[in-house]
């Protein structure tokens, strides 16, 4: 006949064992390590393009953007990363002369195009006017939006000239003109957080008047 103790045990060891059991049931499911393709390199490939005159190659994760491309592989750091969404617009640059939000935008889609950053439109020995019209007019404060700025700024004068229309127009198929208001609505995509929107207006109104 078996001891009470040894049965005593037993049940308990059955109890035991099913708790456990429940715990280890419950408890989530650890799921051995899975190699993504998104965790593995990614293959590297050519890009070609002309920047500030200057014919560049580099090779580049395809994922990169121009903005990154220009900054982190190029070191041209005066276009500035601010939102890095497209919604502030100090990334500003031109490609093939219109502007674009270069953190928008990936290096690979910009093969043979011609891009201008700010240092591309002038020296601190020869200013391009719309540098030297943000200096005169005090067209900045802290600096940081100002390569966008003036980027912009060229460009929006260029799309006047040539008669691309805005929201701000009666008659979108009359010319446009280099109003005030004109110009406040084509800049309205880059922002200021330091509240120098009036001064780059002058700033803009005397090289257009100089184009005009």
């Amino acid at each position: 006949m078996p001891d009470l103790s040894e049965i005593e045990l037993s049940r308990r060891g059955i109890l035991a064992g099913s708790a456990a059991t429940a715990v280890v049931a419950g408890a989530p499911a650890i799921a051995a390590p899975v190699s993504s393709p998104a965790a593995e390199a990614s293959p590297m490939m050519p890009v070609h393009f002309k920047v500030n005159g200057e014919r560049r190659e580099l090779m580049l994760d395809p994922r990169t953007t121009l903005l990154d491309a220009l900054r982190e592989h190029l070191h041209l750091t005066g276009t500035k990363k601010g939102c890095d969404h497209g919604q502030c617009g100090a990334c500003t640059v031109m490609v093939d002369g219109q502007r674009i939000n270069s953190c928008l935008s990936l290096a690979v889609q910009h093969e043979g195009d011609e891009i201008t950053t700010i240092e591309g439109l002038g020296t601190p020995d020869k200013l391009h006017p719309m540098q030297a019209a943000f200096v005169k007019h005090d067209g900045y404060q802290c600096g940081y939006c100002t390569p966008g700025q003036i980027c912009s700024a060229v460009a929006v004068l260029d799309e006047i000239k040539r008669g691309v229309p805005s929201h701000v127009q009666a008659d979108v198929a009359a010319r446009p003109q280099f109003t005030n208001m004109e110009l406040r609505e084509r800049m309205s995509g880059n922002i200021c957080r330091c509240g120098a929107y009036s001064n780059i207006a002058e700033a803009m109104a005397e090289v257009a008047g100089e184009r005009a």
